[in-house]
């Protein structure tokens, strides 16, 4: 077992401004991995802007604890679902389901979710990128 000092982490954290543009070296500053739970990957993640569309086999859990953050989920009708998540709100993304935050103004999250077998697309809807075959 291994604990961890969450207020002891988070100011480590360097804020990452989301852009197509941001570097392997700028996620990894902003982000801190505290170990898996079920097989899925756990950590800290620092971040301001709008993240690119996402979605994992399985169910992603984000706490958010610090700061604000939309959540916007992309529904099978193509209707965008979005939901305000402030400090200390809990979510529960389904797996198969694109998603995509913004943090206008900085939000810190801890997050459980599947490592490895992310879809990433910064297109305006990502469901245009998949191959129905």
């Amino acid at each position: 077992m291994e604990a961890y000092e969450l207020g002891a982490i988070v100011p480590n954290l360097k804020p990452l401004k989301l852009s197509p543009n941001a570097t392997e070296a700028d996620h990894d500053a902003a982000m801190r991995p505290l170990g898996t739970f079920n097989e899925c990957m756990t950590g800290l993640l620092r971040f301001e802007g709008q993240s690119p569309w996402e979605r994992h086999p399985q169910d992603e859990l984000l706490m958010v604890l610090d700061g604000a953050v939309e959540l916007t989920l992309l529904a099978d009708d193509g209707r965008h679902v979005t939901e305000s998540l402030g400090k200390d709100s809990v979510a529960v993304v389904p797996s198969g389901v694109w998603h995509r935050q913004h943090a206008r103004a900085g939000v810190t999250l801890f997050f459980v979710t599947a490592s490895g077998e992310d879809d990433v697309s910064w297109a305006d809807d990502p469901r245009s990128a998949d191959d129905p075959a």
